[in-house]
């Protein structure tokens, strides 16, 4: 038993294994500066792997884009009626927002609705992601916050659920707490494992974050075209969960980020969730199709142009949005005066 344990380990620890050759180059001038390779995996609604790169069987964290099941669990269990969350409430306990007005707003009316207060939060303080509204918090001599945590959405929705569920506040990042035990349940029930699958970690903001492999997350974000697929009491939460990422992308992300952008611009046929250290996940909804991406080093800024390359190849998106996402599939390295020395793009593999 201790050598299985041992070499379960081991295993874990492993390299990527994603091919010999790099999927996304960084180029400077005429030559490749920097490589990421990139393990993939796109299946279809039931499951069936159309492409994959790598070992797509290894577990590996989800990181935030673990947000969706986790919101999907509150919104089934009655605690987002209960306090009569938005759709923009739904979308940012989903996303990984970048502390923008709009968001910190959002956040403060979802701690409200719950009878609590911004000392509640544990995520952790860093500045705003969004480079103008971190400016702007510190001109004014205000420190950044927790509520200005990218992930304080999806915190406050997790209070929500433990008030809902009589469990208490102050513990509410415990895997034990109540809450998370009902969250962890239920993503193993959303991925079709059980819950001795799921490898539990501890994500940057504190809850517990699961990893799994890139093909069970890729098959449950490929039947999210067809809620009906999952067990009935998730299906309308999933139904909401997608309307309201695809309605109000803004807060799934924020300005000029590639989520929001993206789910902007395909208008309702794709849900997407990034994560860190160069995890994503997307579904394009008209398709029936599901992927997971993974950049090895988890360098991100491989992660939009690859995976604009891969719904290209499906056909996931038209002409048209193509080119209103075109700064995402090749962006531009520039110098600190502002000009163009390289870019981001991806090899034909």
């Amino acid at each position: 038993m201790r050598f299985l344990e041992e070499a379960r380990c081991v295993n874990h620890a492993a390299a990527f294994d994603c091919g010999e050759r790099a999927a996304v180059v960084t180029t400077r001038g005429d030559i490749v500066e920097s490589e990421h390779h990139v393990c993939h995996i796109v299946v279809d609604k039931h499951g069936a792997a159309l492409e994959a790169r790598g070992d797509v069987d290894r577990p590996v964290y989800m990181r935030s884009s673990a947000k969706p099941l986790i919101c999907a669990t509150i919104v089934a269990s009655g605690a987002a009626d209960r306090f009569a969350f938005s759709d923009q409430e739904i979308a940012i306990a989903a996303g990984s927002h970048s502390g923008e007005p709009y968001h910190v707003d959002a956040v403060e009316s979802m701690l409200r609705k719950i009878g609590l207060d911004e000392s509640a939060l544990q995520c952790g303080a860093h500045a705003p992601i969004h480079e103008p509204s971190a400016q702007a918090l510190c001109k004014s001599g205000e420190s950044p916050s927790a509520i200005h945590n990218n992930c304080s959405g999806k915190h406050a929705a997790i209070l929500a659920l433990a008030v809902h569920r009589g469990a208490p506040v102050s513990t509410y990042l415990a895997r034990d707490n109540p809450a998370q035990a009902e969250i962890l349940a239920s993503c193993a029930e959303l991925l079709q494992l059980s819950e001795s699958d799921l490898i539990v970690g501890t994500d940057g903001c504190g809850i517990p974050v699961i990893a799994v492999s890139m093909r069970a997350a890729a098959r449950f974000y490929a039947k999210l075209a067809e809620p009906d697929q999952f067990p009935q009491r998730f299906r309308a939460a999933l139904a909401r969960l997608c309307d309201s990422m695809t309605k109000y992308p803004q807060y799934v992300a924020g300005s000029g980020r590639f989520d929001t952008d993206l789910m902007r611009t395909a208008a309702g046929t794709v849900v997407c969730k990034g994560g860190a250290e160069g995890y994503h996940a997307s579904a394009a909804l008209g398709l029936g199709l599901g992927m997971t991406a993974k950049v090895a080093d988890g360098n991100y800024r491989a992660i939009a142009p690859f995976v604009m390359d891969r719904l290209q190849r499906r056909a996931a998106l038209d002409a048209e949005q193509l080119q209103a996402l075109e700064r995402h599939r090749r962006p531009a390295i520039r110098n600190h005066a502002g000009r163009t020395v390289g870019e981001i793009r991806v090899l034909r593999l």
